[in-house]
């Protein structure tokens, strides 16, 4: 059974949470499901992140950060510990934006990084 931590390594602004419930309302995302987030081998930098809908596995920490139910793998806590979860919908770009302490290097795809 994943277990439930206090205070989640991530933090996601005000308009990153409007726009993953928004989701989760417009994709009719289950009850037992949650934001999943983590870090993936792969992408031009060595690693991505990772983001999406799951239900918490053995392996998992669960935080409830701002009413949301955030899931992740306790071993990729020391790759995004401090990041900040942005949301952007401008002209230029529109989607989600991680800003990593962590991350050594980034790609220009915003997606990928080196730690």
């Amino acid at each position: 059974m994943a277990s439930v931590a206090t205070l989640a390594p991530i933090s996601l602004t005000d308009r990153a949470v409007v726009e993953v419930k928004n989701i989760i309302m417009e994709k009719n995302v289950p009850d037992n499901y949650g934001l999943r987030i983590g870090v993936q081998g792969g992408g031009c930098s060595g690693m991505s992140y990772l983001l999406g809908f799951d239900q918490a596995k053995e392996q998992d920490e669960t935080y409830d950060l701002d009413g949301l139910k955030l899931i992740m793998d306790k071993k990729h806590a020391m790759y995004v510990l401090g990041m900040e979860v942005d949301f952007q919908d401008g002209l230029n770009a529109r989607g989600f934006v991680f800003n990593n302490p962590q991350a050594k290097s980034t790609c220009g795809c915003g997606s990928s990084f080196s730690a």
